[in-house]
C-alpha cells in the first residue's frame, strides 16, 4: 500500500559496496555475465572458475563479507588437504581428484558449507510524518511522482521521452539493522565496515538510475542498544515499561558516526563479557 525500501535491496547493495572496498576477488557467477564474491566454505581454499583457473577464497569463520552478509556453499571447490581432514570433509571426498595450489596439497570437495548472517536489514517503511505528507501530493499517482525524462539522438536530435515513477525527495524511512554477535574479537571491525559501507552508499545511489540523479539517500539519527542473553532470559520479569536495552546517545549522522566511532567502541567492549 506504502511505498518502502527492501532490505534484501539494502543488503546486496551494502554486500557490493563492501565488496569493494575490500578488493575482494570475484569468484562465483552471479548470472547473466556477471561475477561476484563469496565463500565457498568456512575455511579457505580455492574457487575452480575455468578449467585450471584458481581464485582463492577467505573462509566464512573469518571472511569479513561472508560473516557479516552469510554465504552459501560452493560446489566443486578446491581445498587443502590438511584443512579437509581437520575439517571432517576428507572422507567424504577421498575419491576425488588432487591438484597443487598455491603451494598447497588440495583435494576436490563436493559441495562447501553455509554461513548464516550475523546481519539482519529490516524492510524500511515510511515513517508516519512522510506517510501523511505524501497522501496529500498532487502528482496523479498515490504517493509516489512520476519523473520525466528525454533521451536526445545526437546524429537526428529526435526525441525518446520516457517518465519513471519514484518516492519524492524527503521521504523519511524507518531503518533498522540487527548484528547478532557470534564472536566478540570480529564484533567491532564488523561494525566498523557497516558504518563505513553506510557512509559510502550515501556518496553513491540505492537502486537503478543512480548515473542520473534517482536513489540519494541519507542516513540519521543513529540509535544503538545491546541486549545480551541474560536479559533474554529475564525479559518476562522485566518491569512493565522497560525492555531492558541499554541504548547510547543518538548520533545524528554519518559522518558522526565515523568522527566518534571510538565511542561506540568503548559502549560494545563494556558489553560483550565472555558468555554473552
Amino acid at each position: 500500500k506504502y511505498p518502502y525500501l527492501p532490505g534484501s535491496s539494502i543488503k546486496g547493495k551494502l554486500r557490493s559496496t563492501l565488496e569493494r572496498l575490500l578488493n575482494k576477488p570475484l569468484n562465483r557467477t552471479g548470472g547473466s555475465g556477471t561475477w561476484r564474491y563469496e565463500s565457498d566454505d568456512l575455511k579457505d581454499g580455492f574457487t575452480e572458475v575455468e578449467t585450471g583457473r584458481f581464485i582463492a577464497y577467505e573462509g566464512a569463520n573469518t571472511c569479513q563479507i561472508s560473516r557479516l552478509f552469510g554465504s552459501t556453499g560452493g560446489s566443486k571447490f578446491w581445498m587443502p588437504i590438511e584443512t579437509a581432514r581437520e575439517e571432517g570433509l576428507y572422507e567424504e571426498n577421498k575419491n576425488n581428484p588432487t591438484s597443487t595450489i598455491n603451494n598447497q596439497n588440495c583435494i576436490r570437495i563436493n559441495r562447501g558449507r553455509n554461513a548464516p548472517a550475523r546481519l539482519i536489514i529490516r524492510d524500511c517503511h515510511l515513517v508516519t510524518e512522510s506517510a501523511e505528507k505524501l497522501k496529500q501530493v498532487d502528482t496523479g499517482l498515490y504517493m509516489t511522482e512520476w519523473k520525466f525524462e528525454n533521451g536526445i539522438d545526437r546524429v537526428t536530435a529526435a526525441a525518446n521521452p520516457r517518465q519513471l515513477e519514484r518516492v519524492p525527495a524527503g521521504s523519511k524511512f524507518q531503518f533498522e539493522l540487527v548484528y547478532t554477535v557470534e564472536n566478540k574479537d570480529q564484533a567491532i571491525e564488523d561494525l566498523q565496515n557497516i558504518a563505513i559501507a553506510l557512509a559510502i552508499l550515501e556518496d553513491d545511489a540505492l537502486g537503478g538510475h543512480g548515473s542520473r540523479g534517482y536513489g540519494k539517500v541519507r542516513f540519521q539519527n543513529f540509535q544503538f542498544s545491546y541486549r545480551s542473553l541474560a536479559q533474554y532470559r529475564q525479559i518476562t520479569s522485566t518491569p512493565p515499561g522497560t525492555s531492558g536495552l541499554q541504548p547510547l546517545e543518538t548520533i545524528p549522522n554519518t559522518q558522526e558516526l565515523l568522527d566518534n566511532f571510538g565511542n561506540l567502541r568503548e559502549y560494545i567492549e563494556q558489553r560483550l563479557l565472555p558468555g554473552d
